[in-house]
């Protein structure tokens, strides 16, 4: 017997915050998962050196944290998830799962809107030389100006560095 797999709702384009966003083809109804994020797992040694020499600064926000033992690396192997952006007011959530990432709506999202949810980024010993390759531009009114998670902002999980 095979089991029926749905599409996520989403659809790849143009994005007003940075390159390419996701956004809803449907409506997504609040709390409902969107989107596994998915790609190579590896360890956090691995992700720390994968990226050393890349040209671009931006390819870290593809690591995401999954357990002190694992980090998955959107860029090899990923799908669709990886291309939603980063928001200080985002709409979704990522949780993890029985050491899956799962992409969740935090409300009901409307067709057409850009899926986002909040990187949380941590800092290491490098934040100033980091910090203005990580800056924010969601342009909501409560934007941060950075996708690190500030020290007064305790929120949860997201990409690490």
């Amino acid at each position: 017997m095979t089991v029926a797999r749905t599409h996520p709702p989403i659809e790849i384009r143009p994005s007003p915050i940075a390159g390419l966003g996701a956004f809803a083809t449907r409506h997504i109804q609040k709390d409902a998962r969107v989107i596994e994020y998915v790609g190579e797992r590896i360890t956090p040694a691995e992700a720390d050196t994968r990226y050393t020499d890349a040209p671009s600064p931006h390819h870290p926000v593809l690591l995401f944290t999954v357990d002190a033992r694992t980090v998955i690396d959107a860029g090899a192997k990923g799908n669709n998830a990886r291309f939603i952006n980063h928001s200080c007011e985002p709409n979704c959530e990522a949780v993890t799962e029985r050491r899956r990432i799962w992409i969740y709506a935090l409300r009901d999202i409307e067709p057409g809107e850009e899926l986002t949810y909040d990187y949380n980024l941590t800092a290491d010993d490098d934040f100033d030389a980091q910090a203005p390759d990580y800056a924010c531009l969601c342009g909501t009114p409560s934007c941060r100006g950075t996708m690190y998670r500030l020290a007064t902002d305790g929120r949860g999980n997201g990409p690490s560095r």
